[in-house]
C-alpha cells in the first residue's frame, strides 16, 4: 500500500491527542464526589456492562477519526478486480520439430488440444488471435470473440520447415497493435515486396535475409513503461531454436517499449527428437534461454511444459491471469464510508442508552 499525499499523514497526531483528551475528561468528572448512603444503590448501575456502554461511542467515533485521517492521505491498495476486454494473441511454432514424439503423440497435436482447451475456457470478454510461424510467420486467425473461429484455426495448423520465432512475434505484435504504424512487411520482406517489384525501392534492408533485418526500434515512437499495455497480451509457444527471421529478443524490446507483455512457453523435453522424418532422425531442443529472455524484457512470465498436462497447467494459470487482475485502487472513499458508518452507529447508541 502507499499514499497519493503521505505528508497528510502527520494528521494521526491527532489520534493519540484525542485518546489522552479523552482520559483527562474522564479524570475531570473523577472529582465531583457525591454522598450515597449505601453502595448498594450504585453496584447494580456500575456494573461490567455499563462501563462498556459508557466508553463503546467515544471508541467508534475515535476509530472514525482514524479512518478519517487515514483516508486523508489518499491510499492506494493493490486490489484483484475483474479484469477490462482483454485481446490475446496466440502464437504458436509450426515447425517440422512440432513432429517430435517426446509428447505423445507428438508436440502439435498435444499443443493443439492444450490450445482448444485453453480457447473453451476464455471468458467472455476476452478476443483472441492465432498467429502461426515456421519459416514465415501468418495470421491464421483474426481477433474476434467466435470461439468456433478460433478452434477452426488452431486445427488448420500446417507444419513447415525452420522456424522464424522473431517473425511470429512480429506478427503477433501487429496484430495486437494495428495502430502501431511498423511497416511490416517492409521489416519481414523488404519494400520490394511491397511495391510488387523484385527490385529493390530505397529500403536500405531490402535485398538482405530475413535474420539480417532488425526489428523495429524502440527510439522509432514513444516509450511507455514495461508492462503498462492493460488491453492484451501475447502468447509465445515454441519448441525450437530460431534459425531465420528476425531475433525475437530484439523484437521482444520492442514490445517492451510499447509496455505489451510476451508469455512465453518452451514446449518439449530435452532429448526430443523426429525419428525417420524423410529418412533421418534429428533432435528437437527448445531455445529455453531466448524465450526466457522475451518474456523477462517485456515484463511477463516464462513457463516450461515437457508434457501435455504442464502444457494445459499452463494455460489455465494464463487464462485465471486475465480474467482477473490486480490493480492499484485508491480506496479513500471506503475508508470514509467505513468512518462514516461508524459515527452513526456511535450517535445511534448513545441516544439509545442515554436518551433519559
Amino acid at each position: 500500500m502507499h499514499f497519493i499525499w503521505p505528508e497528510v499523514l502527520w494528521l494521526s497526531l491527532l489520534i493519540p491527542l484525542s485518546v489522552l483528551g479523552y482520559l483527562w475528561a474522564l479524570r475531570r468528572k473523577r472529582t465531583a464526589a457525591v454522598y450515597y448512603p449505601s453502595l448498594g444503590l450504585i453496584r447494580p448501575a456500575m456494573g461490567r456492562g455499563q462501563r462498556l456502554r459508557r466508553h463503546l461511542p467515544p471508541a467508534l467515533l475515535g476509530l472514525a477519526l482514524a479512518l478519517v485521517l487515514f483516508g486523508a492521505a489518499r491510499p492506494m491498495a493493490r486490489v484483484t478486480l475483474p479484469a477490462d476486454y482483454l485481446t490475446l494473441v496466440l502464437a504458436m511454432d509450426v515447425s517440422r520439430s512440432m513432429l517430435a514424439e517426446d509428447v505423445p503423440p507428438n508436440r502439435i497435436v498435444a499443443a493443439q488440444q492444450a490450445a482448444k482447451s485453453f480457447v473453451q475456457e476464455l471468458p467472455d470478454h476476452v478476443r483472441m488471435a492465432v498467429v502461426s510461424f515456421a519459416g514465415n510467420a501468418q495470421l491464421v486467425q483474426g481477433v474476434t470473440d467466435q470461439k468456433d473461429l478460433l478452434l477452426d484455426a488452431i486445427d488448420s495448423f500446417q507444419l513447415q520447415r525452420a522456424t522464424a520465432t522473431g517473425s511470429g512475434l512480429l506478427v503477433a505484435l501487429n496484430t495486437l497493435l494495428p495502430e502501431s504504424a511498423v511497416d511490416l512487411e517492409s521489416l519481414l520482406y523488404g519494400a520490394e515486396f511491397k511495391s510488387g517489384s523484385l527490385v529493390p525501392q530505397g529500403n536500405p534492408f531490402a535485398g538482405r535475409s530475413l535474420d539480417q533485418r532488425p526489428a523495429p526500434s524502440p527510439g522509432d515512437q514513444k516509450t511507455l513503461p514495461v508492462g503498462s499495455y492493460t488491453a492484451g497480451a501475447v502468447i509465445l509457444l515454441s519448441d525450437g531454436r530460431r534459425t531465420t527471421g528476425p531475433d525475437p529478443v530484439e523484437v521482444a524490446k520492442w514490445a517492451a517499449s510499447q509496455g505489451v507483455r510476451v508469455y512465453t512457453v518452451a514446449f518439449g523435453t530435452p532429448d526430443g527428437f523426429i525419428p525417420g522424418f524423410e529418412g533421418f532422425s534429428f533432435y528437437a531442443r527448445v531455445d529455453e534461454a531466448a524465450l526466457q529472455k522475451v518474456a523477462e524484457i517485456t515484463g511477463a512470465e516464462f513457463f516450461r511444459a515437457t508434457n501435455a498436462s504442464d502444457l494445459a497447467s499452463i494455460y489455465q494459470h494464463l487464462s485465471s491471469k486475465f480474467t482477473l487482475e490486480r490493480r492499484d485502487t485508491e480506496i479513500t472513499a471506503l475508508l470514509v464510508a467505513v468512518a462514516a458508518a461508524l459515527a452513526l452507529l456511535a450517535m445511534g447508541l448513545s441516544m439509545r442508552w442515554y436518551r433519559h
